[in-house]
């Protein structure tokens, strides 16, 4: 779990500090306040190094005191130090990078990962989402300095609310039948997915089928790990955990969620959105007593994720078994979700 350090300046009002304070007392892990560490359960016993000298470190470690040792990142020789202090197992290093962000925070994940925490100091939430994503990896928190509890609040969110797990069940298909051609969509997203992996769509706004990636070797086509295909362009797909969009509204920057056979989820941004005919294939599936269908293109490279594989939508037949999602019942206004909505879809 990221951890989330906040730094009350002391140019915030007594008004701005009260909410920082309440926003902080269930959400950071550690608050600086006045020259004081403290958390929920009271003040922090965190002993500041001015220095790196290895025998006061190694004293600070018998007597089981946490250290800290923060850097400004002005170039290579402040990027070594900060190296040096993680392998020497200071308990946190934080860095303030200043004019190169990205590359000395890589450098230093790289070099410390595993022996020290890495705390980058940042002042928006957008910030926070860069150097927590950096290497892949990211930093393993950030320390939020600012008066404003709306900034907070917007990293909280980004750091502390981890997207639950998505509901799948099992579908037992009722029917494959080839229609017409139509217009169908595939969203090539900026993400790389794995087998297992890919898109909820569907006809209806409250059934949704797992489309897989394009992850699976062929001898005709080169996978293509960010690609959904995903059906016509007047299907539904899930790009927040409520929220739908059709398929014809994704364009490059969109948000859609990538869901896996387990049922995590994660975000991704649509690099592209293809558009082109192709010929389509109706699938229906039966959950209890609910029946779902989706169309998707009638060829061997799309395939449905089922409860331990996935299968080409050419292969499916009566009696398969599929991984499926449904939602809350009702209508939907503009891809909200509106439960109470009577709302009948064929």
């Amino acid at each position: 779990m990221k951890e989330l350090w906040l730094e009350i300046p002391k140019t915030a009002s007594a008004q701005e500090k009260d909410a920082l304070l309440s926003l902080a007392s269930d959400n950071a892990d550690v608050v600086l306040d006045d020259g004081q560490a403290r958390n929920r359960a009271g003040k922090l016993d965190l002993t500041f190094l001015a220095d790196l000298n290895e025998k006061t470190l190694a004293q600070l470690k018998k007597e089981g005191k946490k250290t800290v040792y923060q850097v400004t990142i002005r170039g290579k020789e402040d990027e070594n130090r900060a190296a040096k202090a993680a392998e020497l197992g200071v308990d946190y290093v934080i860095i303030n990078c200043q004019d190169w962000r990205v590359i000395p925070l890589e450098n230093l994940i790289a070099k410390g990962r595993g022996k020290s925490k890495l705390i980058a100091e940042v002042a928006t939430a957008d910030d926070a989402k860069v150097v927590l994503e950096a290497l892949e990896l990211g930093t393993d928190g950030v320390l939020l300095q600012t008066a404003s509890p709306a900034e907070l609040e917007k990293t909280i969110k980004l750091i502390k609310n981890q997207l639950p797990k998505m509901g799948l069940t099992t579908g037992k298909i009722l029917s494959v039948k080839p229609i017409g051609t139509g217009a169908r969509v595939c969203v090539d997203t900026v993400d790389l997915m794995v087998p297992g992996e890919g898109m909820l769509v569907g006809c209806q706004s409250a059934g949704f089928f797992l489309v897989e990636a394009e992850v699976s070797e062929n001898p005709y086509v080169q996978s293509r790990p960010f690609r959904v295909n995903a059906g016509p362009a007047s299907h539904y797909t899930l790009t927040s955990l409520q929220g739908t969009r059709y398929l014809s509204e994704l364009k490059a920057g969109d948000e859609v969620l990538i869901v896996s056979r387990e049922g995590k989820v994660r975000i991704t941004n649509v690099g592209r959105s293809k558009i082109e005919f192709r010929p389509l294939m109706l699938i229906e599936a039966q959950v209890d007593d609910t029946k779902i269908k989706t169309i998707l293109q009638n060829a061997e490279t799309i395939r449905v994720v089922t409860p331990k594989a996935s299968k080409p939508v050419t292969e499916l037949k009566a009696g398969d078994e599929v991984l499926v999602h449904l939602a809350a019942k009702g209508g939907r206004h503009f891809g909200i979700s509106v439960p109470e909505e009577t709302v009948i879809e064929k």
